[in-house]
């Protein structure tokens, strides 16, 4: 059955509503960026640019690196958005946007996302590189879809709930692991561990201004949180979205963040821009060697 006009909204261009793409508009390796003037810092490193587009706060720069396909694109802040970014991506591709029909045949992508986050380890501190293996997140976007679990999916939650404490009253834990290709792509220079997705920047991780946090010890017991050999590592406010919807979407997806601020330590990065440049430049030559 056609997806009806006012659940896929398709613009009088042809294109998806929010993010104005048509297929061929998308490559098979997508960098997501949540800051709208990143996509120009990682697409001047492109053998050639074919297309752009902006609408609102999404921008997209797609081109070619070598001999693939590439899209650079800008998602904004927060799992809200990506929930735009995944789905529009995917039914860019993955649906016939003449007939709203889905295509029997479906295309894969590789995401992978670009981003900065706050250490939660004391030995991780900034200017380092992390890709997250497994990311928890405490959005609750993912709670709103309906997916089967695994058995592992299950034990972390139970353990990340044990462990913590965490309240009952905030959104129940989900929780995705990377695309293990592209996780090992990014091991050369990208520490591994366990990303905590928060649905804000100030009290959702731990920040107090004039206000009273209603779970003052959250960043501590995030940080003795343990899974194996892995440990939670660092907090940010995108990837658990992209690991939920591009799992169950079935796309390849991995997220590699520069560390600006180490929440134990109290540290800032002196040149936050500098270290962002340079994990883009790796994820670059990571793609290009693939």
């Amino acid at each position: 059955m056609p997806f009806k006009d006012s659940e896929l909204i398709i613009t009088s261009r042809g294109s998806v509503y929010h993010m104005d793409l048509k297929p061929e508009n998308v490559g098979d390796y997508v960098i997501l960026v949540g800051d709208p003037d990143r996509v120009k810092e990682v697409s001047k490193h492109f053998d050639s640019i074919e297309f752009k587009t902006q609408n609102r706060e999404f921008i997209t720069h797609t081109g070619m690196l070598g001999n693939k396909k590439i899209t650079a694109l800008s998602t904004g802040i927060g799992t809200d958005n990506i929930d735009i970014v995944l789905n529009e991506l995917d039914a860019a591709i993955n649906i016939d946007l003449q007939t709203r029909e889905e295509k029997p045949e479906k295309r894969k992508l590789n995401l992978i996302r670009i981003g900065t986050t706050g250490s939660i380890q004391p030995t991780l501190d900034v200017d380092e590189y992390i890709a997250s293996a497994y990311v928890i997140g405490l959005d609750g976007l993912l709670n709103y879809y309906k997916y089967n679990k695994s058995i592992e999916q299950m034990d972390i939650i139970d353990q990340f709930i044990w462990q913590t404490g965490y309240p009952y009253i905030f959104a129940k834990p989900y929780v995705f692991r990377a695309s293990e290709t592209l996780l090992k792509m990014m091991k050369e220079k990208c520490q591994t561990g366990i990303t905590i997705t928060a649905p804000g920047f100030y009290a959702p991780q731990g920040r107090q201004l004039r206000y009273e946090l209603m779970n003052p010890e959250l960043i501590d017991n995030y940080t003795k949180f343990r899974y194996g050999a892995l440990k939670a590592t660092n907090l940010e406010m995108e990837a658990s979205a992209l690991y939920g919807l591009g799992n169950i979407l079935g796309h390849n997806v991995c997220t590699v963040c520069a560390v600006v601020a180490n929440r134990i330590n109290k540290t800032f990065s002196k040149d936050g821009h500098a270290a962002v440049d340079g994990l883009i430049k790796f994820v670059l030559e990571s793609i290009a060697k693939a």
